[in-house]
């Protein structure tokens, strides 16, 4: 007769997730603040380079301790929620795909309750809110005391409709390269590998999901007043870009940079850190 153990709890997952995170925030940061400024004003490159040029260092990695704490949390979610929601369904022998589709979407919902620190992180990296907001306490403190929690998420939406679907073509497209590349003997060429796995997976993801992600820091940098839905989010982003498509995509070719910065960076950490601790 056999007996069946209960599930235990495997806490690598989250640690691995986290540790990734860390080291890629650390490295990519001032790339992001570029790609913000090109997200919310519509401007150049250039433009943008010469913004925070005039800023200067004191404030270019202002607003990095929400990101540092939401991107750390995350991913420690994302790939430890994701392991433990997919081994129980892949043991009641569900087609993989869709086990690994349903557990990256429950990962990513999860995720979502981490939305205040990407909330706060927009506002400190808006010029407009630098005179007006000091740091992170600051503008939490403000926050609470003026409009209350639902202020914190606002612009939820388009977070949950980018993070479910984002999550499932991650971990389905990582899966299928990790079977089909062949394992190298060394570590430095395994983890080449892996990073130009995951970087190009995060190139392509990112430039899919941009123009939801313009929408999202659309909303965000409102505060105060009525929450925006996405359909007029999208109304008032098309007619600020002069009502044309192609506009949404400012910034698009260096956010694909730092996407295949970032997630090479995470995928090959995460993989690191996973022959540690295994």
């Amino acid at each position: 007769m056999t007996v069946k153990t209960a599930a235990v709890f495997d806490w690598r997952e989250f640690a691995c997730g986290w540790g990734a995170a860390f080291v890629n925030i650390t490295i990519s940061y001032p790339m992001n603040k570029v790609i913000f400024r090109q997200m919310i004003h519509g401007v150049k490159t250039t433009s943008a380079f010469q913004e925070l040029r005039n800023e200067g260092l004191v404030c270019l990695y202002r607003g990095i301790l929400p990101p540092l704490c939401q991107k750390t949390l995350s991913m420690s979610l994302m790939f430890g929620v994701y392991e433990e929601c997919r081994k129980p369904l892949m043991a009641t022998d569900m087609n993989p795909y869709i086990a690994k589709t349903i557990a990256a979407i429950i990962a990513g919902n999860i995720e979502a309750i981490l939305m205040p620190f990407e909330r706060i992180q927009t506002l400190l990296i808006d010029p407009s809110y630098n005179t007006k907001f000091k740091n992170t306490k600051h503008i939490a403190l403000y926050i609470r005391r003026n409009y209350g929690m639902k202020e914190f998420y606002r612009g939820l939406v388009p977070i949950l409709v980018r993070n479910g679907p984002s999550n499932a073509l991650y971990f389905i497209i990582r899966d299928e390269l990790h079977q089909r590349l062949p394992k190298q003997d060394k570590v430095l060429y395994q983890t080449a590998q892996e990073f130009l796995a995951g970087a190009s997976i995060g190139a392509f993801l990112s430039t899919l999901y941009y123009p939801l992600n313009v929408i999202k820091f659309s909303i965000q940098t409102k505060l105060g007043g009525p929450h925006q839905s996405m359909i007029q989010a999208f109304k008032t982003v098309y007619k600020e870009r002069d009502c044309k498509i192609r506009n949404f995509y400012h910034g698009a070719s260096m956010n694909c940079t730092r996407a295949f910065l970032s997630w090479g960076i995470i995928t090959a950490a995460y993989e690191l850190f996973r022959n540690v601790l295994y």
